[in-house]
């Protein structure tokens, strides 16, 4: 069965199982030969040039198995009878662990004293605080939930929102009720149609004063231009691992915004996640060895 990965950490955990033969494709190396016989494809965490291009020349694919939890390049040109599966799970930690470290060092105003240090400086004054605070999670799945089990000993409310209303958790229609109540609002919605902007200047108005978002989601989840017009007033501040632009380019007036802290995409990007995608790879391979249900399907939009 051949098989293309990402990385040699991917084939080497492959290597023992019967019939696999892997392919190391990065998306920036040359191709590997016998691009028509793949039959298992996971891509790298970065796109790959051409996707519609590359997926119609794998005649014999039937499952394409992504590291990431967004299937965004993919979904639109998945032939049919592939199966598309998506790393659910294996960035919670990470991602989870990003969200209460960003609210905490803007809360607490950490870059500020980073830049005072450098400087040294002593600029003793009161701050934020997580504590006593009500965080708002827009997309309430496994990596909110994960948040959420993080948050537990931070002695917040934590308010839950998901595509539809369930036990315990809002849906989105409720958002306009839900934001002027928020200290912390967390993004972690996936990258659709729906979600595309969702994040405009209604929805920044809406914020209480003194409020953070926090974009751990997709950069295209909220209008650049209307936060930087709401973070030029100073009402609200914002933490961002994903920005739309991505990369965010030299120049660009979100870097030099007030009161936004700005990481560069990487807050599933840890040793926990590789570790988790390999364990996720190897199980998978193993099902559709076995012709056994698969996890993970997507069979919507995400």
């Amino acid at each position: 069965m051949k098989t293309w990965v990402p990385s040699d950490s991917v084939a080497d955990v492959l290597s023992d199982l019967p019939g696999v033969e892997c392919a190391v494709y990065d998306g920036t190396s040359p191709m590997p030969e016998g691009i028509e016989d793949v039959e298992v494809w996971v891509p790298p965490l970065a796109t790959v040039p051409d996707v519609p291009g590359t997926l119609a020349r794998m005649r014999s694919l039937r499952l394409l198995q992504t590291v990431t939890a967004g299937v965004e390049p993919y979904l639109p040109h998945i032939p049919q009878g592939v199966v598309l599966c998506n790393a659910r799970g294996v960035h919670d930690a990470g991602t989870a662990e990003w969200a209460v470290g960003a609210m905490i060092a803007v809360l607490r105003e950490f870059p500020g004293f980073v830049d005072a240090q450098r400087q040294g400086a002593w600029t003793y004054h009161h701050t934020g605080v997580l504590a006593d605070s009500t965080v708002l999670i827009v997309g309430y799945g496994s990596i909110g939930a994960a948040l959420e089990r993080r948050l537990d000993g931070f002695e917040v409310e934590a308010v839950r929102v998901a595509r539809s209303a369930r036990d315990g958790v809002h849906a989105m229609d409720d958002l306009p009720k839900l934001l002027p109540e928020a200290d912390v609002v967390v993004l972690l919605v996936p990258a659709t149609t729906a979600t595309a902007g969702m994040v405009d200047a209604a929805f920044l108005a809406r914020m209480k004063d003194g409020a953070v978002l926090v974009n751990a989601a997709r950069g295209g989840v909220v209008d650049t231009e209307a936060l930087i017009a709401e973070l030029k007033t100073g009402r609200i501040r914002a933490a961002l691992d994903v920005t739309a632009p991505e990369p965010l380019p030299e120049g660009h007036p979100l870097w030099s915004a007030p009161g936004v802290l700005i990481t560069p995409h990487i807050a599933g990007s840890t040793p926990a996640s590789g570790r988790r995608t390999l364990r996720l790879i190897r199980a998978q391979l193993l099902r559709h060895l076995a012709d056994e249900p698969l996890v993970n399907v997507i069979t919507d939009a995400y």
